[in-house]
């Protein structure tokens, strides 16, 4: 994998902070979590889709695109957590509370069972890279 520059490392660790601050916000009720978040989501999802890999292994270019995947779903999660404040799709107040309030949980839990499985895989699967050369 080619390393991030400086710019881009400090924009992937300070969106993964924001997605925390405003995940653990929304406990609080705090009003600007979605906002927090989706900042922080849009941030990391960019920097992580921008990161090249030079190799030819066919598994570590699987591993990315469900890694895009799962940044896909945390930029869904910030839509979701948006959609939880209001009933902005106009639905009927039973099916909104069926089908939208609170599901950017469940969004936000397979993006982050994604991001860690693929994590750990890329890393394995690097290193089994560089020990054949």
């Amino acid at each position: 994998m080619k390393p991030l520059s400086k710019w881009q490392n400090a924009i992937f660790v300070v969106g993964a902070v924001l997605m925390v601050i405003g995940a653990a916000s929304s406990i609080l009720r705090w009003q600007y979590y979605p906002y927090v978040f989706s900042i922080g989501a849009i941030g990391y999802a960019v920097v992580q889709m921008m990161q090249q890999y030079e190799g030819n292994s066919f598994v570590v270019r699987r591993l990315l695109r469900i890694q895009v995947i799962s940044d896909l779903l945390l930029i869904l999660t910030g839509v979701l957590m948006f959609a939880n404040e209001g009933n902005a799709f106009g639905l009927e107040w039973l099916n909104y509370l069926n089908y939208v309030q609170n599901n950017w949980v469940v969004t936000l839990l397979l993006a982050a069972i994604l991001q860690l499985y693929t994590t750990y895989r890329i890393g394995k699967e690097l290193e089994k890279e560089a020990k054949k050369l």
